[in-house]
């Protein structure tokens, strides 16, 4: 199923202009000369950028599985930022789309999720930084056991999201092999992991992208579909808020998987999870296929974050990326703005099974207003660098991946182009697009990363 797509084509599309950062020095930019005074230069800077070409998405889905798309609306290849991985050769990368194009349309007092070109098929999608230019090397559609797509439509009518066409106007059916994936990592076997939104659920895949097994929260009660589901994952994550599961995944050197919850559970309800600043990480074993650990992860508060946001519910985790056995950067974002915080994973800091895991407990974790006051471990942290004071770093940033101890390289989610609300397509039903680009930058850190 793994297909070459469209290179030729991707070459010849022209690309952005992007001014080296010696020029810019030159140029006199703020915060790009490397002889600023240290007290007037960022924590990082941006050394490199490369933009993906615009790629048709009905081309893109239909040379991997012919036929599924009939009508793209004019939508182009976008939402591979969901994360980022090294793919082992310099410039190249692992990457991985989410569901696909998807939006909200008001209707009467209801917001309608809305998929325009419901026959996409999340995909795996290597790239390559060639100049300026993110090229397509080659793409992996996640399908069933059977080969099927599984598509990125919603899972339970019971738990997700009802699907709609475009405008809003027509019901699409439910799917229970949908899947919003997020995280990605390469195993060594060569097989994949992700994360999707949906269950949450942490889903292993084969090389050709078909999923082996997708493992679910216990008591989801997800039947029909065409791979095995295993409830493994703890009840508490079946409070999870509506398009906020697992967001990031990273693989630590020993062999686990590390996987965020986005944003505090709605637990014990909404106005919990809205308000809270409190989420959790959970360690898994392939091995033993169980998760063996879970931590408790504190938010800064909002305005701290992203200065222009006052609302604790726009907090979210987008990328955890290991960097030593134990030690993870952490993306705290909201669409604005993201800083990457430093947490050191420690056995007495586990939270797996006790009471904060029960869904009677009350206060629940997501209520308290200071847990590490009411005797809860909550993850000693530290800032690594607030993407913020780092010009060239685009909104919305989703992937992190880490090239050496003192180079990123960060990709957004440009969400295919799609914006919310009626005016998302013009009358012929054609998508308007936002302008914004799929678009990777390398960092370098002033300061290395601890070892």
């Amino acid at each position: 199923m793994e297909r070459f797509v469209g290179v030729r084509r991707v070459m010849r599309r022209p690309v952005a202009v992007v001014i080296p950062v010696a020029a810019l020095a030159a140029l006199g930019l703020p915060g790009q000369a490397e002889g600023a005074p240290a007290a007037h230069r960022p924590a990082a800077r941006v050394t490199g950028t490369a933009t993906l070409p615009a790629i048709a998405l009905g081309t893109f889905s239909n040379d991997l599985l012919p036929g599924t798309v009939g009508d793209d609306r004019g939508v182009k290849l976008g939402g591979i930022g969901s994360d980022i991985f090294p793919a082992g050769r310099p410039g190249e990368y692992w990457t991985v789309t989410d569901r696909g194009p998807n939006g909200q349309i008001k209707v009467g007092k209801d917001k309608r999720r809305t998929f325009p070109v419901s026959g996409f098929d999340p995909a795996i999608v290597k790239v390559k930084v060639v100049g300026d230019t993110l090229k397509v090397l080659t793409a992996i559609p996640i399908t069933t056991s059977h080969g099927a797509p599984v598509t990125g439509l919603s899972d339970q009518a019971s738990r997700d999201e009802a699907p709609f066409t475009y405008d809003a106007s027509t019901p699409l059916a439910f799917n229970p092999n949908g899947l919003d994936t997020e995280g990605i990592v390469r195993a060594a076997d060569g097989t994949f992991w992700l994360v999707d939104e949906y269950g949450p659920s942490l889903v292993h895949v084969s090389a050709k992208g078909r999923v082996l097994t997708r493992y679910v929260p216990k008591g989801l009660g997800l039947t029909g579909a065409d791979y095995p589901v295993v409830e493994s994952l703890p009840a508490i994550l079946l409070q999870r808020k509506i398009n906020r599961g697992f967001e990031g995944l990273t693989l630590l050197p020993g062999g686990d998987l590390v996987m965020a919850v986005q944003s505090p559970l709605s637990n014990p309800d909404k106005t919990a999870g809205e308000t809270s600043l409190t989420t959790r990480l959970l360690r898994f074993s392939p091995r033993h296929r169980a998760v063996t650990a879970e931590y408790v992860y504190r938010f800064d508060p909002v305005n701290v974050v992203d200065p222009s946001e006052t609302d604790p519910s726009e907090l979210k985790i987008s990328s955890v990326v290991a960097v030593g056995r134990d030690r993870l950067l952490v993306e705290e974002r909201t669409d604005k703005a993201a800083r990457l915080q430093l947490v050191t994973l420690l056995g007495r800091d586990d939270v797996l099974g006790r009471s904060w895991d029960d869904p009677a407990t009350a206060p629940s974790l997501e209520q308290l207003a200071d847990p590490a006051a009411a005797g809860v471990p909550v993850l000693a942290k530290k800032l690594v660098v607030d993407l913020n004071t780092v010009p060239g770093v685009p909104l919305k940033v989703e992937g992190v991946a880490v090239v050496d101890r003192s180079t990123l390289v960060l990709i957004n989610d440009n969400d295919f182009g799609m914006t919310d609300g009626p005016g998302a397509f013009d009358a012929a039903g054609r998508l308007v697009d936002s302008g914004v680009r799929t678009t990777l930058v390398r960092v370098r850190l002033d300061r290395p990363l601890p070892r």
